[in-house]
């Protein structure tokens, strides 16, 4: 198993899918038994399941835990309310047959943390059938002080758009920057701190399958997101005792409970259900060197399957920078329509097929077989331009991508930043001369 130790000092292992293994404390670990009848130092061996237990091997995801005390050392939970913070079945607004796109959420302007600030966009699906996704969005300017949150419903997939992270996990810590992502699995402990006093970016909970690495079929054996590259945390631990919060999230709702411990106190784990980070800069693109492009399908970072073969419950698809060569060919995305449905978010940049309006920290989402491509400006410049090489640079754009239609929240469809006047990006077309 490699590790790596960035020039923060902070050391990760790595690799995609590896069963792991790691000790804060030498001889934490037991030998030879996941639970023996003492485990070393007097620690308590817990099991986090992520699948099945007869699932196949290969789709098995599951950590033994060693730790100080174990989690079900607690009262009872009690509902709070998290209104911003929305979950499927969706269905409380019609969602319109239109096209849509907001500006970046304001920021709060009262102390807010991560679970307070994040709100919902869309969704589909339900954490009930473990099926389907939600979409949000978070603003933040606290730090979780003395406060986690188990999300029992979904994984998480945080997408950075300002201010850098810090996530302090069951099984380890994780430093997130913009133009990475970090994935955290269903049902860990987990709390946000923020290392610049404000924050802001995206997250897929995703209810299905857990994100994997997307099959390379005819491209072969390299190319887009390699193994090596993502980044799971060595074990760290909080010991010692202090009141603290939890919060659960369950079946679309909130409750929390108190303790006198943090729930972050493994001293150490093996498994392969486990949190990860990865640096979207090291995402090899792909694309055409003769003419016409191929589907965006070939910048596909991650997917979570459904159960129809090649079609996702969700795909995340980034459109990072890189060269375009392509000769007599409409360099910008073609007006289509598709089955599945685009949610889009800006991390920082210009998008190539939109003018203006689409900015980082904004969100477009075109639903199945809604009309959308580039609009009339881009078009105009793209059908002129001269076909040399260009390299589309400092941008960083990024797509939730679902066999599900979204459904809008209440609260997205009437939001304030919402652009009203979206569609008028494809008025000025001229029409055809036949």
């Amino acid at each position: 198993m490699t590790t790596h130790t960035l020039p923060n000092g902070r050391t990760y292992m790595s690799g995609f899918g590896n069963q792991f293994s790691t000790e804060a404390i030498p001889g934490a670990l037991p030998e030879g038994r996941n639970s023996p009848q003492r485990a070393p130092h007097g620690l308590f061996a817990e099991l986090l399941s992520g699948a099945a237990f007869t699932a196949p091997r290969a789709e098995n995801r599951r950590t033994w835990m060693y730790r100080i005390l174990p989690s079900a050392m607690h009262g009872a939970y009690r509902k709070i309310e998290q209104p911003a913070w929305e979950s499927g079945p969706f269905g409380e607004v019609d969602t319109p047959a239109n096209r849509f796109r907001w500006d970046p959420w304001p920021a709060p302007t009262l102390p807010t943390d991560f679970v307070d600030g994040t709100v919902t966009i869309a969704g589909n699906g339900s954490p009930e059938a473990q099926s389907g996704m939600t979409a949000h969005m978070y603003r933040a300017n606290a730090s979780m002080a003395n406060r986690y949150l188990l999300n029992a419903d979904g994984e998480m997939l945080i997408v950075p758009q300002l201010g850098r992270l810090t996530i302090r996990t069951e099984l380890g810590v994780l430093d997130l920057a913009p133009g990475e992502v970090a994935v955290l699995p269903r049902g860990l402990h987990f709390a946000v701190d923020l290392d610049d006093g404000e924050a802001s970016g995206y997250i897929a909970e995703n209810y299905g399958a857990p994100f994997r690495l997307p099959e390379l079929g005819p491209i072969g054996s390299n190319g887009l997101a390699n193994h090596r590259d993502f980044l799971t945390p060595v074990a760290a631990y909080e010991d010692g005792q202090r009141n603290v919060k939890i919060v659960r999230k369950f079946l679309g709702k909130f409750w929390e409970g108190t303790q006198n411990h943090s729930p972050l106190n493994v001293v150490a784990w093996h498994g392969n259900l486990v949190p990860y980070k990865y640096d979207l800069a090291r995402f090899m693109a792909i694309g055409t060197v003769s003419f016409d492009h191929p589907d965006p399908s070939i910048y596909t970072v991650l997917t979570s399957p459904s159960t129809v073969p090649g079609t996702a419950n969700c795909d995340f698809v980034i459109f990072p920078p890189r060269w375009l060569v392509a000769e007599d060919t409409f360099r910008p995305p073609w007006f289509h329509r598709n089955l599945m449905s685009e949610l889009m978010g800006l991390v920082y940049g210009v998008y190539d097929a939109k003018a203006e309006g689409f900015v980082p920290g904004g969100v477009s989402l075109h639903n199945c077989m809604m009309p959308h491509g580039p609009d009339a400006a881009t078009f105009d410049k793209a059908s002129s331009t001269e076909l040399i090489p260009h390299k589309i640079a400092n941008t960083l754009a990024f797509m939730f991508e679902s066999s599900r239609v979204f459904k809008l929240t209440r609260s997205s469809l009437e939001a304030v930043n919402r652009q009203t006047g979206y569609d008028a990006v494809w008025d000025g077309f001229t029409a055809s001369t036949l």
